[in-house]
């Protein structure tokens, strides 16, 4: 920060000194007819100065308002003129920075930050300090993206702690219970549920681990995948848990010649998480469908099952870190609440997108699109620059 002002003072300086040299040379009244050839120099470089100072300003992502010892308004830059967005919002901050130069022209530095609710909702910083005794600037700095992640690590902290704090304090009870137990039988089960327990960090340790890798890795490392295999692989991870669910798990029959270029090691993360999704929520006896087809230049994954379904109030967060529909019976299925957020992370990844058809009761249809990637050698993956 303390970079930046020195750059905005040293442009803010230059333009003002260019800026109003050039504009008493243009009220000086002419003294002969012939113009004076050094004048005319001077005067040029001085435009030439004042226009490239400009311009450095209007380059700059930060707002830039200057005014004179009078309060008015003598250099702003193009992002001063776009710091609100739209004409309600932009009253909002103008008034915000004429409060604060006016602060500033009498003495000290002023700051706000303003909450601009949209939508889109944008926060932006106000600040105003005084140039000595000619004047004062004001800088406009967009922090929306800022606030944004700010409030999204602060919320994964706290659910984190939350997700973790529960195992951990039952890992607890059940060694300070089988410290002085010496029934077989309770040891037995107490035992069992402290390995029930300890799985359960693992498996929300796993996913965290998981989901960073998925969400920072910059690399789609693309190959030719099998679109068969991956549904088997998917299936075959989750075949356990729905034997011990009593779930029917059904793959439908795939084309063994349809293949998607993408990266295999998270399209069968995404296509596994998917599934263990729906067999965590289907009752005993349900069906879980798996299948896949080409569709729009790529291939849709569909999984479809016979659960408890999703109210309609849920499904614009079901894809949040830890958002659980009913956190009651999310704790006696042992989810961590990432899945459905590493599968977005991953159509994100790969340029498509994944939608929930569900109603309540009646169970839920997820369908996972990925487009097709073109390869850059014959039988080798290629490693393609993404953003995620």
């Amino acid at each position: 920060m303390t970079f930046l002002w020195l750059v905005i003072g040293g442009v803010i300086g230059a333009a003002i000194m260019a800026m109003i040299m050039s504009r008493r040379a243009k009220r000086a009244p002419v003294p002969a007819p012939a113009p004076d050839p050094a004048t005319e120099q001077s005067l040029q470089q001085l435009r030439v100065v004042a226009d490239r100072l400009q311009a450095a300003l209007d380059a700059m992502p930060v707002g830039v308002i200057v005014a004179d010892g009078d309060g008015r308004v003598v250099v702003r830059n193009k992002a001063s003129d776009q710091a609100g967005g739209d004409t309600h919002n932009e009253v909002l901050v103008q008034a915000a920075v004429q409060h604060h130069l006016r602060g500033a022209l009498r003495g000290g530095q002023r700051s706000q930050t303003v909450e601009l609710y949209g939508p889109p909702r944008r926060v932006v910083i106000v600040h105003a300090q005084p140039l000595g005794s000619d004047g004062a600037v004001a800088t406009i700095e967009d922090v929306t993206e800022r606030s944004r992640l700010d409030s999204v690590r602060t919320d994964f902290v706290a659910n984190i702690s939350h997700e973790l704090k529960t195992p951990i304090g039952a890992l607890a009870v059940l060694a300070e219970t089988l410290i002085d137990e010496d029934d077989p039988v309770l040891i037995s089960r107490l035992a069992g549920k402290t390995v029930d327990e300890a799985h359960r960090v693992a498996g929300i340790i796993d996913d965290l681990l998981e989901l960073s890798r998925i969400e920072l890795s910059g690399d789609l490392v693309v190959s030719q995948c099998d679109v068969g295999a991956l549904v088997r692989e998917a299936s075959s991870r989750i075949s356990y848990a729905a034997r011990q669910r009593e779930v029917l798990l059904k793959v439908c029959e795939i084309p063994g010649d349809l293949t998607l270029n993408a990266d295999h090691a998270q399209i069968a993360s995404a296509l596994g998480n998917l599934v263990d999704n729906a067999v965590k929520y289907s009752e005993p006896g349900g069906s879980v469908t798996l299948t896949a087809f080409p569709e729009s230049k790529g291939i849709t994954f569909t999984v479809t099952d016979s659960g408890i379904g999703i109210p309609s109030h849920d499904l614009d967060r079901i894809f949040e870190r830890f958002y659980r529909v009913d956190r009651a019976r999310s704790r006696g299925t042992g989810g961590s609440g990432l899945g459905l957020a590493i599968v977005r992370h991953v159509a994100s990844n790969h340029g498509g997108a994944v939608t929930v058809d569900s109603r309540e009761g009646e169970g839920s249809t997820f369908r996972l699109h990925i487009p097709d990637r073109p390869l850059t050698g014959a039988d080798h993956p290629s490693r393609m620059r993404t953003r995620p």
